[in-house]
């Protein structure tokens, strides 16, 4: 009961959720792309079957990744890893050209469940980093965040079309989320619990750079395909 009331723990989850909605457009075109070419009685069953199998791959996932960012100097490089993933998110278009639709159910499922493992490293690692070695963290994000994900994926995707803020506020969870996670490490520990002033300046650092590194080339991006 006193975890639930602690601030961390609310402070935590909202992390959890808001980065499985930011990084869930590319699970949304996965799902819709694998589907498209089913009859309209079948999308369905492969919308949800192939969801549930991607959901319970990528839990284990997380909590495997959960248990091994407890083995020393590994947080820090989690921690790097997933400041490389909130830049990716504001730079990079994620091409799609590739995904195939599938022609069965089977299929359909197959390709949902095995396209959304591989595109949810960058998931998995952000979750965990915010869970903070809480396994009821992760699974309480994954209730809240999945119904959202399967039924308001259209609705996500419109929304970061016309809002692009909110990838830029998903980017800065992902930004904080990689910071806490260095600061965090064992052997660096002692020197933020010495000057805990420096932590925050860090933290801040991290945030503000990504957010305006990822600005700065995704505006150079902008018009260099403009001029193409």
């Amino acid at each position: 009961m006193d975890l639930l009331l602690s601030p961390e723990f609310w402070t935590a989850l909202l992390s959890i959720v808001i980065i499985d909605l930011v990084l869930a457009g590319d699970n949304a075109l996965v799902i819709g792309m694998a589907a498209r070419n089913l009859p309209a009685h079948q999308q369905k069953q492969a919308i949800i079957w192939g969801t549930v199998g991607a959901i319970v791959i990528r839990a284990l996932a997380t909590l495997a990744v959960v248990w091994l960012l407890k083995i020393p100097g590994l947080l820090l490089v989690g921690g790097l890893i997933l400041i490389w993933i909130a830049l990716k998110l504001l730079i990079q278009d994620n091409g799609h050209e590739n995904m195939k639709a599938s022609g069965t159910l089977g299929a359909a499922i197959w390709t949902i469940i095995v396209a959304d493992t591989v595109m949810g490293l960058d998931n998995v690692i952000a979750v965990a980093g915010a869970a903070h070695g809480d396994f009821l963290l992760v699974v309480i994000g994954l209730i809240i965040s999945v119904p959202i994900m399967v039924w308001g994926s259209t609705l996500i995707l419109k929304l970061i079309e016309k809002y692009p803020i909110v990838i830029y506020i998903g980017s800065a969870v992902l930004a904080y989320t990689a910071a806490n996670m260095v600061t965090n490490e064992k052997f660096l520990t002692p020197f933020f619990a010495a000057y805990p002033w420096v932590k925050w300046v860090f933290i801040v650092a991290v945030v503000v750079g990504v957010l305006l590194i990822g600005r700065t080339k995704s505006q150079q991006q902008k018009r260099l395909a403009e001029q193409s």
